[in-house]
């Protein structure tokens, strides 16, 4: 049975069905998790909800904030990991867990500052079937002031398909609901893509069916020191990604392989571009090498590719 709240989520008892699982991941987020779960427990919405704590044996006071959060909320699972895994299947046990038909992610350092958003989105995938996943947009929290940047640009498609997202991933975690039968292929090979947690689950939904995007912040993004894969400097931010890409195929079906290639080739030969234009000739040669060996450079423009080239070889490195 539920029992609605005069504010906030229903209580889920283990017998009910659940229409909405929210998933949050966390590990040493002492400063933020009381943020994250206040967001998530002033929700309005008529579901029928839970809510799963994955957490990853933290060293800070992370667990007695948690202890306490769950004391006073029982719509609350605790998932507690014994020693640090340090991997992606502190997301993938709470997938599996997850008895709801939709399924929501949310980092223990961002938040959510719509009370609506479950409701909104839980609305927005009854209406449309086809739908694997809906996101909103969220803002850029540096701690430097109110939030201003968006996370997801102004012109990211209403509307994107599985080449879309073999492209980049535009979407903020936080900001988003999947449908867990989109989910269906999570495998074993989804664990050592840490820390990149959530791309190869959008590449699963929109092989599944397109996914919707509203250009709407609905949460904060945070980004800071601590962040897992924010954090990490140039050079090992394109090595992780270009062996994600290589993961990535290896465990993609061969109707996928061609958008595959074309995507990483796509990704980053438009850093390239990037790198160019600011005249650090050294990073836009190493990510049109990385375009180039990645196996899709035919999917390029020529013109465009031949442009770049003879600006990063043409021309000795800007002091």
């Amino acid at each position: 049975m539920t029992h609605e709240l005069s504010r906030g989520l229903s209580i889920v008892t283990n017998g009910d069905d659940v229409d909405v699982s929210i998933l949050l991941i966390t590990y040493n987020h002492a400063d933020y998790i009381s943020s994250a779960l206040d967001g998530v427990l002033a929700q309005r919405t008529d579901r029928r909800v839970e809510v799963i704590v994955s957490e990853d044996s933290s060293t800070d006071a992370t667990r007695t904030i948690l202890a306490r959060y769950a004391e006073r909320h029982p719509q609350i699972r605790m998932l507690m990991s014994p020693q640090n895994l340090r991997s992606n299947e502190v997301v993938a046990r709470a997938i599996r867990a997850a008895r709801g038909r939709y399924i929501c992610l949310l980092d223990g350092d961002d938040y959510w500052t719509d009370h609506d958003k479950v409701q909104r989105q839980a609305e927005m995938l009854d209406a449309d079937p086809a739908l694997s996943a809906v996101f909103h947009n969220a803002l850029v929290d540096d701690g430097e002031g109110a939030p201003s940047r968006r996370w997801t640009p102004a012109d990211q498609k209403a509307r994107s398909d599985i080449d879309d997202l073999w492209n980049g991933n535009p979407f903020a975690t936080c900001a988003g609901m999947m449908r867990r039968e989109a989910l269906s292929e999570l495998g074993d090979w989804y664990a050592g893509f840490f820390p990149i947690t959530d791309w190869p689950l959008y590449i699963l939904c929109a092989a599944w069916g397109p996914i919707a995007f509203v250009d709407e912040p609905i949460g904060g993004y945070r980004l800071h020191s601590g962040g897992m894969f924010s954090s990490l400097p140039g050079q090992e931010k394109l090595d992780r990604i270009e062996g994600f890409y290589r993961r990535m195929r290896a465990v993609s079906p061969p109707s996928q392989q061609r958008a595959a290639r074309g995507g990483a080739s796509r990704y980053f030969f438009e850093w390239a571009e990037v790198y160019a234009e600011r005249g650090e000739t050294a990073m836009a040669r190493d990510c049109l090498w990385r375009a180039l060996r990645a196996g899709g450079a035919r999917q390029l423009s020529p013109r465009s590719l031949l442009r770049v080239t003879r600006r990063v070889w043409g021309s000795g490195e800007r002091r």
